[in-house]
């Protein structure tokens, strides 16, 4: 819940905030009146009103993340975000090509990270592993045709080079 008391000299009353889409909503609900403090059934009244506003921002929040675990979001470098292509420095040292997962789970309700070694597995048996942890964390089933399309973005050799070379 982001309903928040603020007590300062500027301002008394409850703030609702939440971020939707990139965007922040932000509401103020005061609990004065003519100079005076609200207390009691008026005070409950304005913290209804202001959770209310909270619980529709909240479903709207839900709604719009729903929204984009469906669709596949790529950043800049055409990479699919949640899902990159690094260089991990091993205990030894060693630079190994990882596909690197790193997102918000649904399961867990945190961010939840694994890497998944390019060397030991393959490209695109790597890949398939990463996809699998993401989905299972994002809870898109496999039979869904983003899960395929996610398989389907595999990198190929070239590009994995390409771009690891680039890294350094």
């Amino acid at each position: 819940m982001s309903v928040e008391l603020l007590d300062n000299p500027r301002f008394f009353g409850f703030r609702v905030r939440r971020q939707i889409d990139g965007r922040t909503y932000q509401e103020y609900f005061s609990l004065k009146e003519n100079g005076k403090r609200l207390r009691g059934a008026r005070r409950a009244a304005v913290k209804a009103v202001a959770e209310a506003r909270d619980e529709e921002l909240s479903s709207l929040q839900q709604k719009s993340r729903d929204k984009a675990d469906r669709e596949i979001q790529l950043d800049a470098s055409g990479q699919i975000k949640g899902i990159l292509c690094r260089l991990k420095k091993e205990k030894s040292g060693t630079m190994t090509p990882v596909f690197q997962v790193g997102i918000m789970s649904r399961v867990s309700g945190k961010i939840v990270n694994t890497t998944v070694s390019i060397n030991k597995h393959g490209i695109p048996a790597a890949w398939q592993k990463a996809v699998d942890f993401y989905c299972e964390h994002k809870q898109i089933s496999k039979r869904t045709k983003i899960y395929k399309e996610l398989i389907s973005r595999c990198p190929k050799k070239a590009q994995v080079t390409r771009f690891l070379k680039a890294l350094g």
